[in-house]
């Protein structure tokens, strides 16, 4: 699901000033002639709507996870170089369900945000292998060209006692970046449905913040005991609440999969098939980033650990609704899971 790119963004348009609000405006521009961005979000209005402000939240995202990721940088300079444009599908986040500090828990750090901006719950997967739930949160007014997030917590105590006091160790210290002048703005925009373009770049601003790791670096004996029954929690714990992945929406994901391993890309051994056939996805695997650690004596050492990773879905049209099918699969998120447990 591929289309030709726009040569140009308007710097009257309000997606374009907002983003350029939070990224400046040379990344402004770079995001919105990579991305297929609905016709409806390219409107010069003076008020950004809550989808405005969803879809500037997500490219900021986007944008991020490319500096961080450079297998993903590579895919996406090979999608410009061809002229074609990438149809963001979603992204991923990792949360703790547990003892975070003055961060609220799980989930609920980022739906009490998200949920002004126009996203619902769609859909609840369990995750029980491990240890975890994840909500996909989807965009009321456009959920088909608005990204969703697929949020995902992890249920500290469903893990061994040491481990929960490890965790309680690394996460109780979290921070909560969101403050009073974000809560204002987004009270407006919930109240509304759009607001003004400072009350907007606030909220990007502040929602930018909060994808990130909220807690202190790690100590290295609590990251080994997180990493010895949870890989995800140690990920966590080094990488915060960063998008753990971003995702392209492509017609068949299986021959993508095949082309990318054939132009050297790590990719993940093969391909998950929702239950009812409908979607099917596949990722390059996680690269490396060097994080650091505290050591008992107070000094501080680098270690490299999985980072981020970059997938790709493919979704069919549901019978039942002649409409692109937009579920997620439990038993595909718990495979793709395991592209950053590569150690």
């Amino acid at each position: 699901m591929v289309a030709a790119p726009s040569t140009a963004v308007s710097s009257r348009e309000t997606l374009f000033r907002l983003l350029a609000s939070a990224v400046g405006e040379d990344r402004a521009a770079f995001a919105l002639t990579t991305l297929s961005i609905d016709p409806v979000l390219r409107d010069t209005d003076e008020r950004p709507s809550r989808a405005q402000v969803a879809m500037a939240l997500n490219a900021a995202l986007f944008l991020d996870l490319l500096e961080r990721v450079p297998t993903a940088a590579r895919y996406v300079a090979q999608i410009r170089a061809k002229g074609e444009t990438i149809a963001f599908d979603h992204g991923a986040l990792r949360t703790i369900d547990g003892a975070t500090g003055d961060l609220p828990s799980g989930c609920e750090a980022f739906t009490r945000f998200l949920a002004p901006m126009g996203y619902e719950v769609g859909g609840l997967y369990p995750l029980p292998k491990l240890k975890m739930t994840g909500r996909a949160l989807l965009h009321r007014d456009l959920p088909e060209t608005v990204p969703q997030f697929f949020v995902s917590e992890l249920h500290v105590n469903e893990l061994p006692e040491t481990t929960q006091a490890a965790a309680e160790r690394v996460f109780a210290g979290s921070e909560d970046p969101i403050g009073v002048a974000e809560w204002s703005a987004l009270q407006a925009l919930d109240a509304q449905g759009d607001c003004s373009p400072e009350q907007a770049a606030t909220i990007v601003a502040g929602a930018l913040r909060a994808f990130g790791r909220q807690h202190p670096a790690p100590a290295l004996a609590d990251y080994e005991a997180l990493l010895e029954h949870s890989k995800e929690a140690a990920w966590i714990a080094t990488e915060g609440n960063a998008f753990n992945h971003a995702t392209t929406r492509t017609d068949d994901v299986v021959q993508l999969a095949e082309d990318l391993r054939e132009e050297g890309y790590p990719m993940k051994p093969s391909v998950e098939v929702s239950q009812n056939g409908r979607v099917r996805q596949t990722a390059i695997l996680a690269d490396k980033v060097e994080r650091p650690f505290r050591l008992a004596d107070g000094s501080e050492i680098m270690r490299e650990v999985p980072g981020s990773f970059y997938e790709f879905i493919t979704r069919d049209i549901d019978p039942a609704t002649g409409m692109l099918d937009l579920t997620f699969d439990s038993g595909n998120a718990t495979g793709i899971f395991a592209v950053t447990r590569q150690q």
